[in-house]
């Protein structure tokens, strides 16, 4: 079982990137809000994609004991919201993340988490 938010922000964001998500974004908000600790942000190419990356985070996560207490949007897929407590993941179709643009919302300039995806690892 994975305990810490820190962990799991980051266990998160690297299932995302095994799994080919594009613009992973980790956002500290715990100084923002009462409600969470972090906000992971992907997006998927096309609502089965989205889904496809909703089943690989609840899958990987199960196998380490980890459920989310709730989630919303997997049957239309545009916008998925897992809420894992200290570690809210929201999965998007890229019209819905370009929308809503919730990184505009929560990020006040000093919450974004370095992620380096292992394409860029890789250059």
């Amino acid at each position: 079982m994975i305990n810490n938010p820190d962990t799991l922000a980051m266990t998160i964001a690297n299932i995302l990137d095994n799994k080919k998500a594009d613009n992973i974004t980790i956002l500290k908000v715990d100084h923002l809000t009462s409600i969470t600790d972090y906000f992971v942000i992907a997006s998927g190419r096309s609502a089965q994609a989205v889904h496809t990356l909703y089943e690989e985070v609840t899958d990987k996560l199960a196998e380490k004991n980890v459920h989310p207490r709730r989630n919303d949007g997997v049957r239309d897929s545009r916008w998925i919201v897992l809420d894992y407590a200290s570690v809210i993941v929201h999965l998007f179709h890229p019209e819905e993340r370009q929308f809503y643009n919730i990184e505009r919302l929560w990020n006040d300039g000093t919450n974004v988490v370095p992620f380096v995806s292992i394409e860029e690892k890789a250059e």
